[in-house]
């Protein structure tokens, strides 16, 4: 075997492996009934997800609903995406916007030149020029196609800076959204926790009254089976009460397992009943919502290409100038002749351009951008038709909301009377243990009617101004 084949032989063995991997890479799976193993190629996508920094929830600290709110604005990573892309409209507009001024440009060179005849023996010379220009152009006329990009970028910016608004709105009815759910979930919790309470004390006089013989074994097995069974929903609705809590974490962006006191509004003075009638809401929610404003935005940037393909029609009048000086040197071999100059070049120039024909492009583009803008127009159509219906709905369910919680009131405090005049007869044995036990499931269902009715209220208002697009409510905090 020659040098030439065992040569070739390493090369192929050390980098045949290397060059069909580099080439092969990921391959697609092999087979549709199976997993298939994915190689990081381009690093473990884990240790970029967990770069980010996530903010950190004090448990010693009670937060306020408008706290949660700025802990969330600060650190969702929505709001970071649409704020760059809001400086990019506008770096955008300021670059429409340039192409209304000339652009002048210096140019600045130095060369060297060298030529011989009859390899230098009869004919030899050096030469070097110098110059240096100043180039000037401008378009002086184009149907107002420079006008129609500023309009573009300028309707893109308000479209950018709209949408990020409305992010900041969907973040706050996010969170506010979350934090009401915890508050629901904490007053379940909390009546669920005095429903045992009552059980326990329903249960301590009839063990006693057994020890007695004043009480029959099903009257105490009914009463352990009631406090069992109370014990059971407090479980449940703590389960939920955690889940609550992780959703609400994971809204501002900080880690579910983590513990944090939220201020308790359930008690507290409600906000005043909505008496505005529906039509105005529903004409503040169309002249103030940032997403429909946006999709207006979106309409004049479509109108605007409408102009520019417009102007494509049309021909092109520009201009362009140069005004230079050169300077130049030569000289022959053996220390013949020399000389040198220096000149000042110029050159004014006017253009007109103009697309005869193109196939039909232009007047397709046209017809493109006006059916584009129709189709923009008609989405704010569809967008202002959704917001009436959803204003509307968010303004029925807070009228009924406060009807709810009217009747709430009134059922709590039927059903706390109701409980003490069953426990207050059955001491006196005048009712059965049955009574008292129905009287105090009654109580826990109203308890549990009042709480959602308040918190349900709650919520409407924050949903109401969530559809009218109005600054959240927190006069209650």
């Amino acid at each position: 075997m020659g040098e030439i084949e065992l040569m070739r032989r390493a090369v192929l063995f050390f980098f045949l492996p290397l060059a069909a991997h580099s080439v092969s890479g990921q391959q697609a799976p092999l087979s549709p009934d199976k997993a298939w193993p994915v190689s990081p190629i381009f690093g473990s996508p884990t240790n970029v997800a967990l770069s980010d920094a996530r903010p950190s929830l004090d448990p010693n600290l009670v937060y306020t609903l408008p706290a949660l709110i700025d802990l969330a604005e600060q650190n969702n990573p929505e709001t970071r995406v649409l704020w760059e892309r809001a400086k990019q409209r506008a770096a955008a507009v300021g670059i429409a916007r340039s192409a209304l001024f000339p652009t002048l440009a210096a140019v600045a060179s130095a060369s060297v030149n060298q030529y011989s005849l009859f390899f230098g023996k009869f004919y030899h010379e050096d030469t070097a020029l110098l110059p240096a220009i100043v180039n000037l152009s401008y378009t002086v006329f184009d149907f107002g196609a420079r006008r129609a990009r500023i309009d573009q970028a300028q309707a893109s910016l308000l479209a950018a800076d709209l949408s990020f608004n409305d992010t900041h709105r969907k973040i706050i009815f996010r969170v506010t959204e979350a934090y009401y759910r915890l508050l629901d979930a904490m007053g379940q919790e909390d009546a669920a926790q005095a429903t045992v309470t009552d059980a326990q004390t329903v249960q301590q006089p009839v063990e006693a009254r057994l020890t007695n013989g004043l009480a029959t074994l099903p009257d105490v097995l009914e009463a352990r089976a009631a406090t069992a069974q109370e014990q059971y929903e407090l479980a449940s609705i703590q389960g939920l009460e955690a889940i609550a809590r992780g959703a609400l974490a994971t809204v501002l962006g900080a880690s579910p397992t983590g513990t944090f006191r939220i201020e308790d509004v359930s008690k507290a003075p409600m906000p005043a009943a909505a008496e505005d009638p529906i039509e105005s809401v529903v004409e503040r929610a169309i002249g103030q919502r940032p997403d429909l404003q946006a999709q207006m935005a979106l309409a004049r940037f479509a109108d605007a290409e409408i102009n520019k393909a417009r102007s494509a029609l049309y021909p092109e009048i520009s201009f362009s100038g140069d005004w230079g000086h050169s300077n130049g040197f030569g000289q022959q071999k053996n220390f013949g002749p020399s000389a040198q100059s220096a000149i000042y070049p110029y050159q004014a120039q006017i253009k007109i351009t103009w697309n005869v024909f193109d196939g039909g492009a232009r007047r397709n583009a046209l017809a493109l951008a006006r059916s584009e803008f129709q189709e923009a127009r008609a989405q704010v159509t569809l967008s202002r038709d959704q917001i009436e219906n959803e204003v509307w709905a968010s303004y029925t369910n807070l009228k009924t909301a406060q009807r709810q919680q009217d009747a709430a009131n009134a059922l709590l405090e039927a059903a706390q009377q109701s409980y003490a005049a069953a426990t207050e007869a059955f001491q006196a044995g005048v009712r059965t243990f049955i009574d008292v036990t129905t009287a105090q499931r009654s109580l826990a269902r109203a308890r549990t009617a009042q709480t959602t009715a308040r918190v349900q209220l709650l919520s409407s208002f924050a949903d109401l101004a969530f559809r009218v697009g109005d600054p959240t409510q927190a006069s209650q905090h």
